[in-house]
This record gives C-alpha cells, sequence and structure tokens, in this order.
C-alpha cells in the first residue's frame, strides 16, 4: 500500500499520507527550490528510506528490549509492544499533522512512511482502518480488519507449509 500511501491514500480528505512536494513556502515556514517531478520522487523514496533504516532498528531494538524484560511471557510481547505503541504514534503525529498542519509534507514521508513504516506496519493499517471509520465507510473498514487479518495468517501459513515442502 505504499504507493497509495505516498500518493494520497484512499481515505478521503482525512489522509495525512499525502507526500506530494510543491514549489515554495510549505507548511513548516521554510522555502524550497522548485524540484522536478524526478527530483521530487527521488527525494520521497530517499526520506521513505532513511526512515524506514531508523524504524526497523528502533523496532529491533524495543522487541527485543521488551522479550528480555518480559520472558516469562508466552506471547510475543515484543511485537505487540512494537505494534502498540506504533499506532499511538502514527495516530499522534497524523492527528497534529490534520488538525495543526504541523508537518511538512517532507516530515510526514519521513516519520509517518519511514520511521513508523519500518516499525510496524501495523500502525497504518489501524490508521487506515480508522480513517475508513471516520469517513462512514463502515463495511470497507471491517472488510479492511478481515482481509488483513485472515490474509495475513494465511499467507504465512501457506509460506511456512511451502517452506516444509520443499525440504
Amino acid at each position: 500500500m505504499v504507493y497509495g500511501l505516498v500518493n494520497g491514500g484512499t481515505t478521503g480528505d482525512h489522509s495525512f499520507f499525502q507526500c506530494r512536494l510543491t514549489s515554495g513556502s510549505d507548511n513548516a515556514g521554510y522555502t524550497r527550490d522548485k524540484l522536478s517531478e524526478k527530483e521530487t520522487k527521488l527525494l520521497l523514496i530517499l526520506l521513505v528510506g532513511v526512515g524506514g533504516f531508523f524504524g526497523a532498528v528502533m523496532r529491533y531494538a524495543v522487541t527485543n528490549w521488551v522479550q528480555d524484560f518480559l520472558h516469562t511471557l508466552s506471547l510475543p510481547a515484543g511485537t505487540l509492544t512494537v505494534n502498540i505503541l506504533g499506532c499511538l504514534f502514527i495516530g499522534l503525529l497524523g492527528g497534529l499533522s490534520e488538525s495543526r498542519n504541523l508537518l511538512s509534507q517532507e516530515a510526514r514521508a519521513l516519520l509517518l512512511l519511514g520511521v513508523l513504516g519500518g516499525f510496524t506496519t501495523f500502525s497504518a493499517f489501524g490508521y487506515e482502518t480508522v480513517q475508513l471509520l471516520r469517513d462512514g465507510q463502515s463495511l470497507a473498514a471491517f472488510s479492511n480488519i478481515g482481509l488483513q487479518v485472515c490474509l495475513g495468517l494465511a499467507a504465512v501459513w501457506i509460506g511456512y507449509s511451502i517452506s516444509q515442502t520443499a525440504s
């Protein structure tokens, strides 16, 4: 869904995933030279990639720390922690971006798509589902939940099954 997220998502006017750059002054108060379409795309790719690197490193560190701290639990508490934290942060930053026009388009690409995308994709799933609900698209929201969970688990099972028969 990265293409949809970078190009404005699919959930109406509330999406903070719009990462198109324009010339002139942006909402963070600084000006920039006009970028060509190719330069704009490259900049977005680089911002998402750099943010993704840091998000993935943070996911690894937080997951391991939580698992070490809560080693007696039988569930993957580290993964649960990063998923919940990612949802909290994407809701907070997305809400601030929407209500106060706080983040520039580049900052949204870096922080929301890159860092939080690398930290957990569950945060994007959670935010997009809430956006569907906010837009009055309950059927689409609950379909999204069912499809993401059921197809995701089925894909893991299929992939695992293929790996076992291939050996």
